[in-house]
């Protein structure tokens, strides 16, 4: 990798958040993570979600939806995509939500790139892609209720500020 802000043929730095639906965990991320380079004055940085088992006709979800728009974002425009091939390629770095996520980015060759959310927000994968423990998954609040929501929401908060700032101060460069 090159420096994190700054990829190779001086594109934007392109970050993909990996859950399972693409309704809940990685929509909230995908807006938490453009607040937050705002905010760190990452000019140069697209980000997008994915779902290992996305359905095209499901919006995000109530509850998500709910706990976005408390804090001042809004998650109405969002519509699921599925992870695919092009999608692992597009990515300089793909931070997913748990274990099995992780596993389906390798099967579409994104090893070296994936890492677990939780894991590089909390140290791990400093050098590179692929690397973090399996310990820090981000729970599914799928189907529950707001309270299991807004604690997801501020999970990733957490994390996704953490991972942002390291990526702003050039880990993996």
């Amino acid at each position: 990798m090159k420096q994190a802000d700054s990829p190779q043929n001086g594109r934007s730095l392109r970050i993909l958040f990996v859950c399972t639906g693409n309704t809940c965990r990685s929509p909230m991320a995908e807006v938490l993570a453009r607040k937050t380079a705002l905010e760190l004055g990452m000019k140069s940085v697209e980000v997008r979600s994915a779902g290992t088992h996305a359905g095209a006709s499901m919006p995000a979800s109530e509850g998500a939806r709910r706990a976005v728009a408390r804090h001042g974002q809004s998650l109405e425009a969002h519509s699921p995509t599925g992870l695919s091939p092009e999608l692992v390629d597009w990515a300089d770095w793909i931070f997913v939500m748990g274990p099995g996520h992780l596993h389906q980015v390798w099967v579409f060759g994104g090893k070296e790139k994936a890492v677990l959310l939780g894991a590089f927000a909390a140290g791990e994968g400093s050098e590179a892609p692929g690397g973090g423990g399996t310990h820090l998954a981000i729970p599914d609040p799928f189907g529950g209720d707001d309270r299991q929501y807004e604690r997801t929401y501020q999970t990733l908060k957490r994390y996704v500020e953490l991972a942002m700032k390291r990526l702003a101060e050039g880990v993996g460069g």
